[in-house]
């Protein structure tokens, strides 16, 4: 599930220039033209910012309070750091205080091939002798949270993995190391070597928490045990993909089932560089729960109970799930055959062409980069079919496994 989220510095013109001038020189941090004083609010607040930014690097507390307000170096000390940086883009002042709008820019040390960019709104106050200290920093407008604006950050290392938890145990971060340990060679093992082999894991406290690193509704996760959401974008290098879990829904899981939803998710995380907008829902999708639930020994009907159910009532997909299947706020029961049908179309290929074709398959369909033309090509030129004929077949192999 994979899923994502992101001065009008105008001249006094025309007629009324003087007069505008005139009101604007009024307002401490407005001037005609290049707006004086907004660049030197502007370039200071970026000083602060770029002294605050050092000294979460240097593991420096003591000078990162003398920024002002420590709280966000005590939640986030434990996250190893590569980089990290400010960057202001507008500063909104009223006498003594101020808000900044900023870019945060980071990479987890070890993880992260290209920085991760999040937007911040930073508040300011401005003391007697005109410095100014960072009084909070929060999530910039529509933007989501970042896991240390829930609760100070628990680290646990894996082989593979890297797990950064809020509100969570050590015992219990540590359990989602090793399933991440071993859905890491699991994937390799399927899809190859190309990718990053290893993984990050965030796990917020709650399914409201998972909601907010996300930007969303809680409602829009509800059941949903994890997602997958690449940071960073870009075809040359792979990004900086987070696997996201909501532990309300996770617990309720079986152990093989726990180990399915962490290999599907690590499964978009090998797959990132080869998913585009070309790419169907139902093939990322089944693609990841084929490498998920392959090796388990479930058998069709048991993974795939609401198909099962459509089958014999009469009720079997005359089609291959489109995108719109596989809304997180719609049916339950619609998403389900949606991605139990995503399985079946891999499965039957992995089956009659061979896992090697399977994988082949997906990455021609990411190659041609655009949806236009994308299956039918791949179908075409690895496959030796057709989507009219594809889909007939597909539609006997439900019935010949669920029937």
């Amino acid at each position: 599930m994979a899923g994502r989220r992101r001065t009008d510095g105008s001249r006094c013109t025309g007629v009324g220039r003087l007069l505008v001038c005139a009101v604007l020189l009024l307002v401490p941090l407005v001037g005609c033209g290049g707006q004086p004083g907004t660049d030197r609010a502007r370039a200071d607040v970026q000083r602060v910012l770029d002294r605050r930014a050092a000294a979460v690097l240097a593991h420096d507390e003591d000078a990162f309070a003398a920024t002002g307000d420590r709280t966000g170096y005590t939640r986030l000390r434990a996250v190893p750091l590569a980089a990290w940086s400010y960057r202001v883009t507008a500063v909104h002042r009223s006498g003594d205080t101020a808000t900044a709008d900023a870019e945060l820019s980071y990479r987890v040390q070890g993880y992260d091939r290209a920085p991760v960019t999040a937007a911040r709104s930073v508040r300011l106050t401005r003391a007697a002798d005109g410095r100014w200290t960072v009084a909070s920093e929060r999530p910039g407008k529509k933007a989501g949270e970042q896991l240390w604006d829930q609760g100070t950050v628990a680290v646990v290392r894996g082989a593979h993995s890297l797990v950064l938890g809020v509100g969570q145990t050590d015992a219990r971060l540590r359990a989602f190391a090793d399933l991440a340990d071993r859905a890491v060679p699991a994937v390799s093992a399927a899809w190859g070597a190309d990718w990053a082999r290893h993984v990050v894991l965030l796990v917020p406290k709650s399914l409201d928490g998972m909601a907010a690193l996300l930007g969303s509704p809680a409602s829009s996760y509800r059941g949903i045990a994890a997602v997958t959401t690449g940071e960073t974008g870009g075809a040359a290098r792979a990004p900086a993909d987070r696997v996201i879990l909501n532990p309300d829904a996770y617990g309720v899981l079986g152990p093989v089932g726990q180990q399915v939803v962490l290999t599907h998710e690590t499964t978009h995380v090998a797959t990132r560089a080869h998913t585009n907008a070309a790419t169907p829902l139902w093939l990322s999708e089944g693609y990841a729960d084929w490498v998920g639930y392959r090796g388990t020994g479930r058998t069709p009907k048991e993974v795939a109970p609401e198909l099962a159910n459509a089958v014999a009532r009469g009720k079997a997909p005359a089609e291959l799930p489109v995108d719109a299947d596989f809304g997180f706020a719609g049916d339950a029961n619609r998403l389900a055959r949606a991605y139990e049908g995503g399985w079946l179309a891999c499965r039957m290929i992995a089956e009659r062409w061979g896992e090697a074709r399977l994988e082949a398959f997906y990455r021609a369909v990411g190659e041609h980069g655009k949806r236009d033309g994308a299956v039918e090509g791949a179908m075409d030129g690895v496959l030796g079919t057709t989507v009219e004929d594809f889909t007939a077949d597909w539609r006997q192999y439900l019935h010949d496994r669920l029937g």
